[in-house]
């Protein structure tokens, strides 16, 4: 696909000859439309309307394309899609909707071009090119979208107030593309999100769930969470976030603003990585702050226990949003509840102890940590920014010199409870763990190396201590 010629792939010629065939008016709509006069690049799936059944043009197609490629109907919606040159096509008749308050599933009737563009969500999307023999190439334009695109404008093609009533969902979506395409949301359409933000309770959390995702996928994510919070729609979806919001001042003392610098450490780690879900831990790393603030005049401010209470606080909300509660949020809550942990290290007198501690609690995760820890770094005096990423810098020495000598990622201590009962032969019992914590204890500490001989002879004298006798073929390796 190129950008001097909309319709030049031969599958548009192909839904033209079938489209003719059926005497069914058909277009290519929305998204595909848009990005080519953004100069987008092409995501490989199309919409296509046709006047009459989507069902059967899909079939149609079908049976013009040289490979035939199977055809998935969906009788419920009247859809059908198929996949042809790489190209996943979503064939769908033109009709119009109309709801009720309590659902946005709407009541579909089939309709005309025109109706079936009104009910699109925003003017940039209600555009149209004709696939028709008469006026092949024609751009349909109801609502002065073109303009629309020109001035970076999101706004409704009917009053924003039905819009968004009819389908919540378009609020999330306004906001969303507010932020993939850095377009700003009109005045109307805004004061509209705010009259009916909590009309987004109707929506189902999978849904909401996947718009965040897209945000969080932002280059510029904090532009999103900025309009969800200023619209009122993210009290209703993360009040983990917005209970953050604010500054508190006793006796002179004051702390930060965490929900904006939150948003900020999410932009900072943005530009580092496209890992969904360390964006995620960036976003909720210190929401364990709201409920543990509290003032003294001793210390001022404190947010003791932070990073674990907001562990806790991650896993509920995962499973309120239905996120998924497997790897990938325990992932979240161990970025969470250790996100503090490296800023211990950038002291200057930091022990190589203290660092194979992070190492060995981080395992595989420990880049990701520290991705973590520097994006926390939104100090204003560039001084103190130099000095927090230079003191990082050597943490990060610090823990390749640890690492390439105590190989302790992903650690496995060098004897085993097998080991233990064999060699001192006695049956399962408190006395085994005693002595792996003992040695793992050990090799932390930098007491003995990570090797099998040292952990074997510190195994015999901490298991004679304890009254172990070792077998007769057992000795020490001194």
């Amino acid at each position: 696909m190129t950008n001097s010629n909309p319709l030049e792939h031969p599958l548009f010629k192909i839904i033209s000859e079938a489209s003719q065939e059926l005497h069914q008016p058909s277009y290519v709509i929305g998204g595909y439309v848009r990005d080519f006069f953004l100069n987008r690049d092409f995501k490989k799936d199309i919409d296509i309307v046709t006047v009459g059944s989507g069902i059967e043009l899909a079939k149609t197609v079908s049976s013009i394309l040289p490979e035939k490629p199977k055809v998935q109907i969906f009788k419920t919606f009247g859809t059908a899609m198929l996949r042809a040159y790489d190209i996943e096509l979503e064939f769908v008749g033109a009709r119009k909707e109309s709801y009720s308050r309590e659902s946005r599933n709407p009541q579909v009737t089939p309709g005309t071009l025109q109706d079936d563009l009104e009910r699109r969500d925003f003017t940039v999307n209600a555009l149209a090119f004709s696939l028709n023999m008469e006026d092949y190439g024609t751009l349909i334009d109801p609502f002065n979208g073109i303009q629309d695109l020109n001035d970076s404008i999101l706004r409704t093609p009917l009053d924003p107030d039905a819009t968004f009533s009819d389908d919540p969902l378009r609020m999330l979506r306004a906001i969303r593309f507010s932020c993939q395409l850095n377009f700003e949301i009109d005045q109307a359409s805004l004061a509209s999100i705010k009259k009916n933000n909590d009309r987004i309770k109707i929506i189902t959390k999978e849904r909401i769930v996947d718009e965040l995702h897209k945000i969080m996928l932002c280059p510029t994510p904090s532009i999103g969470f900025l309009l969800l919070e200023k619209t009122g729609l993210l009290p209703h979806i993360l009040p983990e976030l917005t209970a953050l919001k604010g500054i508190e001042e006793q006796e002179g003392q004051r702390h930060k603003d965490n929900f904006y610098h939150t948003l900020e450490v999410v932009d900072n780690i943005s530009q580092h990585t496209e890992d969904l879900w360390l964006r995620w831990a960036a976003l909720l790393h210190d929401i364990g702050k709201a409920p543990t603030k509290r003032f003294s005049k001793k210390v001022g401010w404190s947010f003791h226990g932070h990073e674990f209470e907001g562990s806790k606080m991650v896993y509920r909300l995962f499973k309120r949003l239905k996120m998924p509660l497997n790897d990938k949020m325990k992932f979240v809550q161990k970025m969470v509840m250790m996100s503090s942990r490296p800023i211990a290290l950038t002291d200057d007198h930091v022990t190589d102890s203290a660092v194979r501690r992070l190492v060995f609690d981080a395992g595989d995760n420990v880049e990701d940590l520290m991705t973590l820890c520097e994006a926390d770094i939104t100090t204003k005096n560039p001084k103190r920014f130099k000095k927090y990423h230079k003191n990082f810098e050597l943490v990060r020495r610090k823990i390749v010199e640890v690492e390439e000598r105590d190989h302790l990622r992903n650690f496995q201590p060098p004897i085993d409870g097998e080991e233990i009962m064999t060699t001192f032969n006695i049956r399962p019992s408190k006395e085994i763990g005693i002595i792996k914590e003992y040695i793992k204890e050990a090799i932390l500490e930098g007491v003995i190396p990570n090797e099998y001989e040292a952990a074997y002879n510190l195994m015999i004298q901490k298991g004679k201590k304890l009254g172990l006798t070792p077998a007769s073929n057992s000795t020490d390796k001194n």
